[in-house]
């Protein structure tokens, strides 16, 4: 019934406890995950979960915040995307949240990491799963100046405004929520989830971080998805089984994936 977009399974507090996870998702009707890679040192790992399990897939890539670790390149990218079961290139992106004293101009390490990336999607026409943190402006630079006409993928965990929603929109990708859309401080994003239509959707937890709502504060998991997809619902006026079936069937769309017949 539901899909969780985007969690972090490798990470030790949830791999340690991977049978329990998996037991909860069954209960709570979270049929499939996408287990996002974030080093290439973890990449094995990932892929091995989703290779191991017939509801898990992988995404291969190095997260933008992630310094003093391997640096991917075009053709690491590429190679490792022929591995089963692997369906999208990231974590990728921009974050200049953490700056530590440097500028803007500082972060362009960061930068040519994100165009390594998008090459590589290009090159094996794979979604790209972008994380954007205080960068929107220079995300959304890089995919144009990378021919993101050609580019597909999804903005997980969004937190941006409604013009950067708009943005990401016009260049045809998804926008993912987390369980941040639970939260009572997200008010701007109540609003941006009410104007992206529900084709254009997908929810995640980005597990084990930001649990929704009433588990804030508590280690998350993809049995957790649930809840956003509520809150979704109630932000769009219609049931959670429509919120379901729209995020599901834009999960297969987007990772072109065998359609899951109904149950």
């Amino acid at each position: 019934m539901f899909v969780d977009s985007h969690c972090h399974l490798s990470f030790p507090e949830l791999h340690a406890r991977l049978d329990e996870i998996r037991a909860e998702m069954a209960a709570a009707q979270v049929d499939r995950a996408l287990c996002i890679c974030t080093t290439l040192e973890e990449f094995d790992g990932v892929q091995a979960l989703a290779a191991g399990h017939d509801n898990f897939w992988a995404s291969v890539g190095v997260h933008p915040d992630n310094e003093d670790v391997l640096e991917p390149s075009v053709e690491t990218l590429v190679a490792l995307s022929r591995r089963d079961k692997v369906v999208a290139i990231g974590e990728t992106g921009l974050d200049y949240y953490r700056l530590n004293g440097r500028s803007i101009a500082d972060m362009e390490w960061q930068r040519e990491r994100f165009r390594v990336h998008i090459r590589a999607g290009l090159e094996r026409d794979l979604p790209l799963v972008i994380h954007t943190r205080s960068a929107s402006e220079d995300t959304v630079a890089l995919l144009k100046e990378q021919g993101a006409g050609r580019s597909r993928g999804v903005f997980h965990c969004f937190t941006e405004t409604m013009a950067v929603a708009r943005e990401a929109l016009d260049l045809g990708f998804l926008i993912s929520f987390s369980g941040i859309l639970t939260f009572k401080s997200a008010v701007e994003l109540k609003e941006v989830a009410r104007y992206v239509p529900l084709d254009r959707c997908l929810i995640e937890t980005d597990s084990p971080y930001l649990a929704p709502v009433p588990y804030r504060g508590k280690t998350n998991s993809p049995a957790y998805v649930p809840y956003v997809a509520k809150q979704l619902a109630e932000l769009k006026g219609c049931t959670v089984d429509e919120v379901a079936a729209h995020t599901s069937r834009n999960f297969e769309a987007l990772f072109r994936l065998p359609r899951l017949a109904a149950v």
